[in-house]
Order: structure tokens, then C-alpha cells, then sequence
């Protein structure tokens, strides 16, 4: 049975906003005591998850500066910010009341579970110092909302538009992380130790951010050096959070969709399989050092990507 056009759309965005709020859970724990630990500018550290979120110009004009506490705030339960965890989990949830009757009891429960839990905190979170926990909580709910779908959800159509949905969000939050990272002359030139180290943890955080920490160093030996992490955030086949793993299971679920909707939007496959073929066939460092395709280059092609599935799917009633 076809979907109505609303309906999909809430499954694509449940599945967007959940993966969200999860991503911006693990990089917020991860900054937020890499701040604690190491010496230096706070806005130095945050900036890349700033730019991440939609800039510091918004949080600057809430809290008029940007100092860890600010930015615990902002990204974490700060309902004005769209993409803080607790907005996430409340766009989530919204979209998910609209499903109650389309998905299993269970993934309601869990969502809803959530947002009673978390998107009603505040400062005093900071205060007790347990941002960390709340961090944790987040990620766990996100994990366990997308567990009981796997185990749950039939895989028809409304799957395939929920995992479209985590799936690029996924994609598009591995490539906009690497892309504020990867700043002039962290790929080449001489370091001091004092420098070097600091690039050393930031990378770190970079893979712990992913959750990819482990993995990395499993797969790679060489210790840790930005270009083989980039390399292996990006172009990994195997590795569940890499963009080449995401983009080919979005171009799964778009193909599924498709074969419910026979020769309607080929245009919408069509993209996602050139996404995969770019980075099937592109080498890390073409990526990395201006070749085709650039980092721009792929983030287009995901922004594109989301942009054909509204187009197709979304704006037909």
C-alpha cells in the first residue's frame, strides 16, 4: 500500500530527527570535556560544532558570549535552537503522534519516553554537573528508538522513508564534521610538539564523536593522523557511520521506495547512485586537497539528494 505524501514525509523526518539528536548528543559530551581538560579558548574548541549547529551568531545573541556553560545550554536543552538535542527529540516526537496508528506501539513509547525525559531540562543540568549523563541518555534513547524499529517495523515503505531519513542526516553530519576540522594546515606542515598534540586530541575527539575511536584503530595502524581519518570517515565501506556505508543504504531505501512507485521519480535514485559511485570510485586525498569530488562537492550532492526526495514525495498532495 503507497503512502500518503504526509505520512512519509513524518517517517523521513522521524528518522532525520532522531539520528539528530543522537549525533549532536556524542559530539556535545566529547566537546564539552575536551574543554574541561585542555587549556586555551573556549570558543576555539566549540567553534566547530557551532558552525555544525547554524553558527554562534544565534547563540551569541541569546547568551551574549560563548563559554562552555553557554554552549552546554544551547546545544543540549535550549528549545530556541532548532537543532539542540532537546528541539530534536520534540520534533521527533511530533512527527511520530502523527504515526501512532502506523508504527508499532513500542517506537511511540520510546520517543515519547524521551521527550518527557529530556526535553523538559535546564541549567541546572550544568549546576550538578550532569551533562554528561544527559548526553548518554540522549544517544541511548536514539539507539534504542532505532532498535525497536529494526526489530519491529515491517520493511515496506515506511521503513525505507525512515531509514532515508537517518541515513542522511547521518551523511550530511559526518561530511559537515570533517569539513570544519579539516582547516588550512592540519593536513601538512611542520608542528610543534605543544601543536601537535593538540591536533592529535582533536582528532580524537573526531573519531569519538562518530563513534568511531575503536573501529579506527582496528582497521587502521598508522596512529592518529587527520588524512587517514578523514579517508576513513569518509570512504570506509564497512564502518556504519562512514559516508560511503550512509549514502549506499540511503540509495537502498530510495530503491525500495522506488520499486512501490515504478518509473514515477527515477531522477531521485538517479542521484542517490551517482552519490555512491563518486564515493565508490574517489580517492581520499582528491577529497581532501581540492580535487573532484570536495568535500562542497558531496555535501551538495546530499543536500540534492534531500532536496529530490521533498520534491518527489512530499509536495504531491
Amino acid at each position: 500500500m503507497l503512502l500518503l505524501s504526509r505520512l512519509a514525509e513524518n517517517l523521513f523526518w522521524m528518522g532525520r530527527y532522531m539520528e539528530r539528536a543522537e549525533n549532536t548528543a556524542r559530539l556535545l559530551s566529547v566537546n564539552y570535556y575536551a574543554t574541561l581538560e585542555s587549556a586555551g579558548s573556549a570558543r576555539e574548541h566549540w567553534r566547530p560544532l557551532l558552525e555544525l549547529t547554524g553558527g554562534e551568531e544565534a547563540l551569541r545573541a541569546r547568551y551574549g558570549r560563548v563559554d562552555t556553560r553557554s554552549v552546554g545550554s544551547w546545544l543540549a536543552f535550549d528549545r530556541e535552537n532548532p537543532s539542540s538535542i532537546a528541539s530534536s527529540l520534540a520534533y521527533a516526537r511530533s512527527n511520530a503522534r502523527g504515526l501512532r496508528d502506523r508504527i508499532p506501539s513500542e517506537m511511540w513509547e520510546a520517543v515519547n519516553r524521551a521527550y518527557l525525559n529530556l526535553c523538559f531540562e535546564t541549567g541546572d543540568v550544568l549546576d550538578r554537573d550532569g551533562l554528561f549523563e544527559f548526553c548518554v541518555a540522549a544517544r541511548d534513547a536514539s539507539q534504542f528508538f532505532f532498535g525497536i524499529a529494526f526489530a519491529t517495523l515491517p520493511r515496506d515503505e515506511g521503513w525505507s522513508f525512515m531509514r532515508a531519513g537517518q541515513m542522511l542526516e547521518r551523511a550530511d553530519n559526518t561530511l559537515r564534521v570533517l569539513q570544519g576540522r579539516l582547516t588550512p594546515g592540519v593536513l601538512g606542515g611542520a608542528l610543534d610538539p605543544a601543536a601537535a598534540m593538540q591536533l592529535e586530541q582533536r582528532w580524537v575527539q573526531v573519531l569519538k564523536g562518530a563513534s568511531a575511536y575503536e573501529a579506527y584503530r582496528k582497521r587502521v595502524h598508522a596512529g592518529i593522523d587527520p588524512r587517514l581519518i578523514a579517508g576513513f570517515l569518509l570512504l570506509d565501506e564497512y564502518f556504519p557511520r562512514s559516508v560511503r556505508y550512509s549514502a549506499q543504504n540511503l540509495h537502498d531505501a530510495l530503491e525500495q521506495i522506488d520499486r512501490c512507485h515504478p518509473g514515477e521519480h527515477p531522477g531521485v535514485v538517479r542521484l542517490s547512485r551517482w552519490l555512491v559511485a563518486r564515493l565508490e570510485f574517489a580517492q581520499v586525498d582528491d577529497i581532501l586537497l581540492g580535487g573532484q569530488p570536495g568535500l562542497p562537492d558531496l555535501l551538495v550532492d546530499v543536500n540534492g539528494v534531500g532536496a529530490a526526495i521533498t520534491a518527489a514525495y512530499f509536495e504531491q498532495e
